[in-house]
C-alpha cells in the first residue's frame, strides 16, 4: 500500500474517532451553578460545552446606608435551589434523564462574606457584598498597624475595603452576636461558595465547611505561596484560630471533597468542582497558557492574566491571586488580576437612577445617539476606585458637563469608564509582566454591546475577541467539575469548545486620538480623590 493510502486511511480513522468522541460527549452533561452578584443561574452543559438547559433569577440587593451593600444569605441559597429545579425540569422536558448529569460545578461571587453559628447553622448577619465600602475607617486604621506593609507579599492582596478579612473585622466589631459566638468558639466563616456548599449539603447536619483555592485566596487569610492559612496574617488581624472556624482549602476539581446535593430534583448528585467567578471565566475562556488573559464585564469588571505556576507580586496596583487549581498531578496556576468595582452597575445606575432608558439592553442605543462623549467623563467610583488606583476616598464624579451635554453623552461616558479602567489595568500588567497583550478575550453582560466592545478596542489599541456563547463563567465551573469525573482528562480535549463564530473588534481610531482621551480620563480620576470624610464608618441600625 502506498504511503499516501496509509495516510488517507489513518486520517479517516482519526476523523471517525473524533466524530465518535463528539457523539459520546454530546450524551454526557454537567450542571453548573453560577451565583453572581445580582443574579443566580443554573445551566446544564453537554460534553461539547453547549448549553442544553438553563434558568436565571435575580435576588434582592440591600443598600441600608451610602456605600453599604448587603444580601440575604438564605435568599441566595433559595435562588440556587429554584434555578436548579427549573433548569432541570426544562432538561427533562427535552427528553433527557437526570441520570445523564454526571456532576455539578459551582462558581460564585468571591469576597462576599457570611458568618454563621455552628450550633444553629443560622447566619448571624446579612452577607456583606464585595463592593461594600463600610470598612474604609478600618482600612485606614490597619494601614498604620505594625506588619501592614508585609501583608501583600504574603497573600497577594492590598489592605482595602475589597477582601473578606475586612468585612469580618467590621462584623466582629459591630455585631454583638458575632462577638458572642466567636468567644464561644462557634463562629463559622465563609465566602459565598462555602456558604452554598454548607447549605446544599444539608447544613449543620452534615457540617460540610470547605472552600477552594481560588476563593480562599480572596480572603487575605491565605499564604499565596503555600495555599494554607497564614498564622502571620491571622495574628495581624488579631483573630484566634481556635475561636473562628475557617473552611478547609482544597483544589477546584475534586470528586469527593465538595459533597452532594441533600435535597431537590437532583438529590444525591455530586458537586465535584468549585471556583471563584473570575477564575471560572478564565477557565471557560480556555486561558490555560501563561500570557493568556480574559476580561469579564459583569457588575464589576475583572481582568485576569495567567502568569504560570509561581505567583507574581504586583508593584503596579494589581492583585496576585490563584487562577485555578485542578489538583492531582497539576500544580496550582496563578494570575495577576485587575479588579474594577463598577462596570455593569454603572449601566444600571443610568437606567434605574437617571432613568435615561427603561432597560440595560437599551443603553447602547442611547449612547449611539451621539458620535462621542462630548467631553463628558464619568468616574464611576461608587465603591471608591479599585485596580490599579486603590483610591478608597474617591466617589462617583462627572466632569466636562456643559449645556451641550445630552443623555447620550452621559450614557456613553458610563460605558467608557470601564474601558478606560481596563486600559489602566493593561498598562499595569505590561509593566508587571514585561509582556504586552496582542488581543483581549472578553465575556459578560456588557459585551453584548457592539458599541462598548468597539470602544474598548479603540481605547486599548488591540483587538477584542468576543465569543458567541458568553456564559464562560458557568462553563468554567462545568469544566472543573467535569475533570473530576473524567468527562475530560486533558486540556487539549477542550480546544474547540466555544471557538466558532467569534467576533473580533479591531481598533478604528489612532493611538494619538485614544491617548488624548485616556489623558483626560486620568485627569478626571485625579480630581475624583478625597471626596469622603475621614470618618466614614457607620454603625448597624
Amino acid at each position: 500500500m502506498a504511503a499516501s493510502e496509509h495516510a488517507a486511511k489513518a486520517g479517516r480513522k482519526m476523523d471517525a474517532e473524533s466524530l465518535q468522541d463528539e457523539k459520546d460527549l454530546g450524551k454526557w452533561f454537567i450542571g453548573s451553578i453560577d451565583q453572581g452578584t445580582t443574579s443566580t443561574r443554573f445551566l446544564i452543559f453537554n460534553g461539547l460545552g453547549v448549553i442544553v438547559a438553563s434558568h436565571q433569577m435575580e435576588f434582592k440587593q440591600m443598600y441600608p446606608h451610602s456605600g453599604w451593600m448587603e444580601q440575604g444569605p438564605r435568599e441566595i441559597v433559595q435562588s440556587v435551589l429554584t434555578c436548579i429545579e427549573e433548569a432541570t425540569k426544562s432538561f427533562i422536558g427535552l427528553g433527557h434523564s437526570t441520570d445523564d448529569i454526571k456532576a455539578i460545578g459551582i462558581t460564585s461571587q468571591r469576597e462576599t462574606t457570611v458568618l454563621w453559628d455552628r450550633d444553629t447553622g443560622e447566619p448571624l448577619y446579612n452577607a456583606i457584598a464585595w463592593p461594600d465600602t463600610r470598612t474604609q475607617a478600618i482600612v485606614r486604621e490597619l494601614k498604620g498597624r505594625p506588619g501592614a506593609d508585609a501583608l501583600q507579599g504574603i497573600c497577594g492582596l492590598p489592605l482595602s475595603t475589597y477582601p473578606s478579612a475586612l468585612k469580618l473585622i467590621w462584623l466582629f466589631r459591630n455585631v454583638k452576636e458575632v462577638q458572642q459566638v466567636y468567644d464561644a468558639g462557634r463562629l463559622m466563616f465563609g465566602t459565598i461558595d462555602t456558604w452554598l456548599l454548607y447549605c446544599l449539603n444539608g447544613g449543620k447536619d452534615k457540617n460540610v465547611h470547605i472552600t477552594d483555592s481560588t476563593n480562599a485566596s480572596r480572603t487575605m487569610f491565605v499564604n499565596l505561596h503555600t495555599l494554607e492559612y497564614s498564622p502571620e496574617v491571622l495574628e495581624f488581624f488579631q483573630l484566634d484560630p481556635n475561636k473562628i472556624l475557617l473552611p478547609k482549602i482544597v483544589p477546584c476539581s475534586d470528586a469527593e471533597a465538595f459533597g452532594s446535593l441533600a435535597s431537590g430534583i437532583l438529590k444525591g448528585k455530586k458537586i465535584t468542582g468549585c471556583l471563584g467567578d473570575q477564575s471560572a471565566a478564565l477557565v471557560g475562556q480556555l486561558g490555560f497558557e501563561p500570557g493568556m488573559a480574559k476580561n469579564t464585564y459583569g457588575t464589576g469588571c475583572f481582568l485576569l492574566y495567567n502568569v504560570g505556576e509561581k505567583p507574581v507580586m504586583s508593584s503596579h496596583g494589581l492583585l496576585a491571586t490563584v487562577a485555578y487549581n485542578f489538583g492531582g498531578k497539576r500544580k496550582p496556576v496563578y494570575a495577576l488580576e485587575g479588579s474594577i468595582a463598577v462596570a455593569g452597575s454603572a449601566v444600571k445606575y443610568v437606567v434605574n437612577n437617571l432613568k435615561f432608558v427603561d432597560s440595560s439592553s437599551k443603553i447602547s442605543d442611547c449612547a449611539a445617539t451621539v458620535k462621542d462623549n462630548g467631553g463628558c467623563y464619568f468616574v464611576t467610583a461608587f465603591s471608591g476606585l479599585f485596580a490599579p488606583y486603590w483610591i478608597d476616598d474617591a466617589q462617583g464624579t462627572m466632569f466636562g458637563i456643559t449645556q451641550y451635554t445630552q443623555q447620550g453623552h452621559i450614557a456613553r461616558a458610563a460605558m467608557e469608564a470601564t474601558c478606560f479602567q481596563t486600559k489602566a489595568i493593561l498598562d499595569a500588567m505590561e509593566k508587571d509582566s514585561g509582556h504586552k497583550l496582542t488581543e483581549l478575550a472578553v465575556d459578560g453582560g456588557m459585551t453584548d454591546s457592539d458599541l462598548c466592545m468597539q470602544t474598548q478596542a479603540d481605547i486599548i489599541n488591540i483587538p477584542v475577541d468576543r465569543p458567541v456563547m458568553r456564559e464562560t463563567t458557568a462553563l468554567g465551573a462545568a469544566i472543573v467539575a467535569g475533570f473530576a469525573v473524567d468527562v475530560w482528562k486533558e486540556f487539549e480535549e477542550l480546544k474547540e469548545i466555544n471557538k466558532e463564530d467569534r467576533t473580533i473588534f479591531k481598533p478604528q481610531i489612532s493611538q494619538e486620538e485614544s491617548g488624548k482621551m485616556y489623558k483626560r480620563w486620568s485627569k478626571a480620576v485625579e480630581m475624583s480623590k478625597g471626596w469622603l470624610d475621614s470618618d466614614n464608618e457607620s454603625q448597624p441600625q
